[in-house]
């Protein structure tokens, strides 16, 4: 049984979200459970619903889904096998996730999912104010089974806008592209768009009149739990005088957000998608408290997940947005919960420790590693690279101390060998975080 949505006509979508909130629950209440009815034709999810004596067809509300226990990557890891039904079409196009937390995920995709897909970054790029007039300078990955710039290639062309396939890197090649097609948006990972900025600044280039009016940022926070911009965001926007929106996903739900003018979260797609935000237990959360973003993403039918744990911190907000939608809101990205980290009887994420280094001209090259301390926290080291001219050490330890309340270990090295350790051809963006715990437990 297929649990597609009844449309993929965007006026239709746009209209759905000015809605009142009773009638798009009302309407999420039907697709889920024709989603659940799909789900269950998987081994996992037929053996979930019979052990919770768990029946689709009698839900009456959106809560009841919380009956249900939360779906785990590693679950998919164990037993792949359990996630495959004779009743999913054929497989069109196979993605794999980045493997930035264990081995690299299979993620399925029928043709419907594939349509879903560039349908659901078509209502994004639209809530962003692109159009037919808007020519976007794609710097992303679009092979090697990465499913992110495949769908944001096909929702532009959806949406009827032009865009450029350029691919990451090569700051030369993407400049002589700017200036000879002219694109009025940019796409890719916000530090890589910001050096590009930079490198055009270095080389005879003007990023704030080369035409660039929008920015869609992928891979890496520019926003704060409370919207405003970090530095790293508002770097960006001044360097290229554009307006610059945020976005997120995630491979396993064949789903992603983005910002609205508003800048006020990420709209949650009613009919693709139904979130919830979860305490340490799996317990609901209230509205704006943070807590593991769990995902159900509605309509799929290679892969169709029921509350799958994301790992990664964020919060809902269900309040009216002043951009006229009524759509619940997912917050900036906080952390991920592999990532947290207990140093000095404090709790800190990767993203907290980037956002203080942002304050911090000529830190921008920076990566952390972790390892497991004898009394049970843990040794946080902040590896920067720099040159001759590179950040004072003090200034540095000061601004962590100020902003964090503790001080982990600074050191600076050569800025080439910390580029290397950063960038990885087969990586979609640098890997800023290295989780040594495990080896450190175990004295290799």
């Amino acid at each position: 049984m297929s649990s597609r949505p009844d449309t993929h006509c965007l006026q239709e979508a746009l209209d759905l979200r000015r809605r009142g909130s009773d009638e798009i629950a009302n309407l999420q209440l039907t697709l889920l459970k024709r989603h659940l009815q799909h789900a269950g034709t998987l081994p996992f999810y037929r053996r979930i619903f019979q052990g919770a004596d768990f029946n689709p067809n009698t839900i009456t509300s959106l809560s009841d889904l919380a009956e249900l226990p939360l779906t785990e990557r590693k679950d998919i890891d164990d037993s792949p096998e359990a996630f495959t039904s004779t009743s999913v079409p054929a497989i069109a196009d196979i993605a794999l996730t980045s493997g930035t937390t264990g081995h690299p995920l299979v993620v399925p995709y029928t043709v419907h999912d594939l349509e879903r897909l560039a349908f659901n970054e078509e209502v994004a790029f639209s809530s962003a104010g692109l159009g037919k007039n808007d020519r976007v300078l794609l710097t992303v990955t679009l092979d090697r089974c990465f499913i992110a710039g495949f769908a944001y290639f096909w929702g532009l062309v959806r949406l009827g806008v032009t865009a450029i396939r350029s691919g990451p890197g090569q700051p030369a090649r993407q400049w002589q592209l700017i200036e000879r097609l002219r694109p009025t948006a940019l796409l890719g990972v916000p530090s890589f768009l910001l050096g590009l900025a930079r490198w055009g600044t270095e080389n005879g280039y003007n990023p704030r009149t080369a035409g660039i009016k929008t920015i869609i940022t992928i891979g890496e926070p520019i926003r704060k739990a409370d919207f405003t911009p970090t530095r790293l965001g508002q770097f960006l926007e001044d360097a290229w005088g554009a307006k610059v929106f945020s976005s997120y996903g995630v491979t396993e739900l064949e789903t992603a957000f983005g910002d609205c003018p508003s800048a006020c979260g990420a709209h949650i797609h009613p009919e693709m998608m139904i979130v919830e935000i979860v305490d340490d237990h799996g317990r609901i959360l209230p509205d704006g408290l943070p807590g593991e973003v769990v995902a159900t993403p509605l309509g799929v039918e290679g892969l169709p997940l029921v509350r799958f744990r994301t790992g990664d911190i964020a919060r809902v907000h269900t309040a009216p947005c002043s951009c006229g939608w009524n759509t619940a809101r997912l917050g900036p990205i906080e952390g991920r919960l592999s990532q947290r980290l207990k140093y000095k009887g404090t709790t800190l994420y990767p993203g907290m420790i980037f956002h203080a280094l942002q304050e911090i001209p000529g830190a921008t090259d920076a990566y952390i590693e972790v390892r497991q301390s004898f009394d049970l926290s843990d040794e946080v080291t902040v590896v920067i690279g720099a040159d001759e001219q590179g950040p004072d050490q003090r200034k540095v330890e000061d601004t962590l101390q100020a902003h964090l309340r503790v001080g982990p270990k600074v050191i600076f090295k050569n800025r080439s060998e910390v580029r290397a350790r950063m960038h990885n051809d087969l990586d979609r963006k640098p890997r800023n975080f290295f989780d040594l715990r495990t080896e450190s437990q175990t004295g290799s």
